[in-house]
């Protein structure tokens, strides 16, 4: 996975790009908010790490794009940690 950021400091906007491979995808639902659940993409790198939270609804819209330009795709390898 390839992660690229945008990010505003005294410099003016920076330019960050890492990579890693997603270790773990996790589901966090809130029984007192049935609205608050979201999704976090964990990923670990040789020199970063970070968590990438999702709610549903984008979830939902990525699923939808990807999956319209599957034929796009030519072969899938399917990775077990």
């Amino acid at each position: 996975m390839q992660v690229r950021i945008k990010k505003t400091n005294e410099d003016g906007i920076v330019r960050l790009e890492t990579s890693g491979a997603i270790r773990e995808v996790l589901i966090t639902e809130d029984l007192a908010a049935p609205n608050g659940e979201k999704i976090s993409l964990c990923f670990r790198g040789e020199n970063s790490s970070g968590i990438i939270d999702l709610s549903p609804q984008e979830v939902d819209k990525l699923v939808e794009t990807v999956s319209s330009r599957m034929k796009l795709i030519k072969g899938m390898k399917k990775i077990r940690v």
